[in-house]
């Protein structure tokens, strides 16, 4: 499973890129993948070649429309240990901020500890020691 952040831009087609991110949402949207818009691009889950499927058949309808040029930018995300998930991602940070703290992740504090000198503690935290 891979999520994948994907945002069209065409070039040579005047300011607006309204209509060709509408038609793109709209062949994600009929891919059955799970996705969520936003402001900046389109998060698309699923598997890997699903997903690059879709995001083709993005790209060749942008060229269908009359774009005479696409620069897709792409972020990808997979996780082989267990399948990764849009909403448990954005839920962990919830429940974290939620706590109010930020404890519990790894790392935190190294950078304080480094300045100490505190090799030993960190070298404890990350499970070395």
């Amino acid at each position: 499973m891979v999520i994948v952040e994907v945002s069209f831009i065409t070039l040579g087609t005047g300011l607006s890129l309204s209509p060709y991110v509408a038609e793109a949402v709209r062949i994600i949207k009929a891919s059955g993948l799970r996705h969520e818009f936003h402001s900046m691009g389109t998060n698309i889950e699923g598997e890997w070649d699903e997903v690059m499927a879709v995001i083709r058949r993005c790209q060749d309808k942008l060229f269908e429309m009359g774009a005479p040029r696409v620069s897709t930018s792409l972020k990808i995300s997979e996780r082989r240990d267990r399948a990764p998930s849009m909403t448990a991602k954005v839920a962990h940070v919830k429940r974290l901020l939620a706590k109010g703290n930020d404890a519990g992740t790894r790392g935190s504090g190294d950078a304080a500890m480094r300045r100490r000198g505190d090799a030993a503690k960190i070298r404890r935290r990350m499970g070395d020691a």
